[in-house]
């Protein structure tokens, strides 16, 4: 009888230990991916970002920039920063290509490029009504990469 109610508390042990385990891990919050939507809507965000910056005035006036944007096919654009979102939100995707530097550096961008490019992202995040937390936290993950694309910031 002893060893079947020993038994009965270690089962029982278990079970708790293992919904406080479960209970802690819905405790996590979620990721800035999972809290966009996933990758879908991020990759529909990039997509219009992306459009958006090729007619752009202010960006095409800076010929290095003018002269990317007919070497670099929009799709296979559009498919890297879709890489690097999904990665640096938290999500499972993994960014493949070269880094801030490397591919911005002959591009010799501006602030007032740099600005604009920024302002265009906050349109577009608006436009897909992108709450507040989220654009704030997506706005600095953009910041953090401005030393490394303009070159006025180094």
């Amino acid at each position: 009888m002893m060893v079947d109610t020993l038994h009965k508390v270690k089962l029982l042990a278990i079970f708790l230990l293992l919904s406080l385990c479960s209970l802690a891990a819905r405790a996590e919050p979620p990721s800035l991916f999972d809290r966009l939507g996933g990758l879908a809507p991020i990759s529909v965000v990039v997509s219009d970002f992306i459009d958006a910056l090729g007619p752009d005035p202010v960006l095409n006036s800076n010929p290095a920039i003018d002269a990317a944007r007919t070497a670099v096919p929009a799709p296979y654009l559009k498919y890297q920063v879709t890489a690097m979102m999904c990665q640096v939100t938290g999500g499972p995707c993994q960014y493949h290509g070269r880094d801030m530097h490397q591919a911005h550096a002959h591009l010799n961008i501006q602030e007032v490029e740099w600005q604009r490019m920024m302002a265009i992202f906050d349109q577009i995040l608006a436009k897909h009504q992108v709450p507040k937390q989220e654009v704030s936290e997506l706005m600095a993950i953009m910041e953090s990469t401005k030393a490394d694309i303009v070159v006025s910031a180094k």
